[in-house]
């Protein structure tokens, strides 16, 4: 018996008007009320981003890797037949993502309709008010409607998330022990602005009874944090079958929308993303293992260069696995869709991290220097994922791996993701974890 993935489910939704309640769009909509309609004439239809090459690898519709062959940009090619069901999941149009959002309400703070209610927060869809959304307190700014939206964005689509796995896995609802999500969002009120439980409030729309449920929150790191959270439980009984929730940033929509309207280009951060997955115990099932004595962390004491932070999460946990570099097929990290990041001057994050773990491999001699370039073309892939950096960091490519591994074509792949604890202005340290997802002995 032993610890595994036993299920996968990668959604996404496509949120083209929540775009102006993005972070940076909505401070900047607040100096200049023009910069609404500059984000509104730069936005996709639903057949545009549902045909998007990187939102099909999303859902399975097509490997990430593939992406190489695919001349960009990618926003211009033509993907006729390009369906919004994929193996691992479906996208869904942003008329389904509001009635969503209006389901998980519990509050009865979201009104559907086109009247909009003074002080509220209106809601579009195809640039027609379809409901508005007010604050659940008048002087809690934690409770604003701005902030409620972002937590209830990220409860829906995690709901869908883990909809979509319980529909496709066969599993019922009540064979769920255990909730452990991963999300970004700080759900609280004025005195207790992170308290949580996001996700006791998915596992209840899911219709998880049963179900104990708790947060894991480290920036980008969470959802890797969550997952290795599960394996523990998992592993000591704690837990028989766990899944791990983490659903989209809304306040991440549009973060590099400047560049996208400055050079002509649709705004491409209009999608919320989700993923959900099953963790448990199993014998004989064929679905990868996770590897706990493998797992990495950076410690407080690691230091924050690039170096430390990769032998920390690399070469350490590998070498006392008994791994060497060149042992595992896929190192899977940051997958930042680039055409979105590099409009904007943020370069090619994966591309980036690839050289520096070659660079890693080729200090500790693992490789020669000269064959840098191949280990990056072999164990690396594009970015695909949404700006959403609790998914991009690695998870977006479970589903993936563990197809791959099922399939005999894969057998090992080292996941790993890098926190910002700096950003909370208490620390600055760096953070992250990884992961070792292996094949059963049958199936390498």
């Amino acid at each position: 018996m032993t610890v595994v993935v036993s299920g996968v489910a990668n959604v996404l939704a496509h949120a083209p008007s929540l775009v102006r309640y993005g972070s940076r769009p909505l401070r900047d909509i607040k100096r200049d009320p023009t910069v609404d309609e500059q984000i509104s004439a730069r936005l996709r239809s639903f057949d545009a981003a549902c045909a998007y090459a990187p939102n099909q690898a999303y859902i399975g519709n097509g490997a990430p890797e593939d992406l190489r062959a695919r001349p960009r940009p990618w926003f211009t090619a033509k993907n006729g037949g390009a369906r919004a069901d994929g193996p691992y999941g479906r996208i869904i149009t942003e008329r389904a993502l509001i009635d969503l959002i209006a389901e998980c309400d519990r509050a009865r703070l979201v009104s559907p309709g086109a009247v909009v209610v003074k002080g509220a927060l209106p809601l579009f869809v195809d640039g027609v008010a379809a409901a508005s959304i007010v604050a659940g307190h008048e002087e809690d700014e934690a409770l604003s409607a701005s902030v409620l939206l972002e937590n209830l964005a990220s409860k829906a689509t995690g709901v869908l998330a883990l909809r979509e796995l319980l529909a496709r896995s066969g599993v019922a609802a009540s064979d769920v022990d255990f909730v452990i999500a991963g999300s970004e969002e700080a759900v609280g009120d004025r005195y207790q602005r992170g308290g949580g439980n996001i996700a006791k409030a998915i596992g209840e729309s899911a219709g998880l009874a049963r179900a104990a449920a708790h947060d894991v929150k480290s920036f980008c790191a969470s959802t890797l944090y969550a997952l290795l959270t599960a394996a523990a439980y998992v592993e000591t009984g704690i837990a028989r079958r766990v899944a791990v929730v983490a659903g989209g940033s809304l306040a991440k929509l549009g973060m590099k929308y400047r560049a996208h309207v400055a050079q002509g280009m649709p705004i491409l951060e209009d999608m919320l993303a989700g993923v959900a997955c099953f963790v448990e115990r199993a014998s004989d099932s064929g679905d990868p293992v996770i590897r706990l004595d493998a797992a990495g962390f950076h410690r407080i004491g690691d230091g924050s260069s690039q170096q430390a932070v990769l032998e920390a999460l690399i070469s350490g946990p590998l070498g006392k696995a008994g791994i060497a570099m060149t042992d595992v097929d896929r190192y899977v990290t940051e997958m930042h869709n680039p055409e979105i990041t590099e409009p904007a001057g943020s370069g090619d994050v994966p591309a980036g991290n690839y050289k520096l773990i070659a660079g890693l491999a080729a200090l500790k001699g693992v490789i020669p220097k000269a064959d840098m370039s191949r280990f990056v073309t072999e164990r690396g892939m594009p970015g695909f994922a949404p700006t959403q950096g609790h998914i991009a960091s690695a998870v977006c490519y479970l589903a993936h791996a563990r197809a791959a591994m099922r399939a005999g074509t894969m057998r090992r792949a080292l996941f790993l993701a890098k926190g910002s604890l700096f950003l909370g202005r208490l620390t600055d340290l760096s953070d992250g974890i990884s992961l070792l997802l292996e094949a059963r002995e049958g199936k390498r």
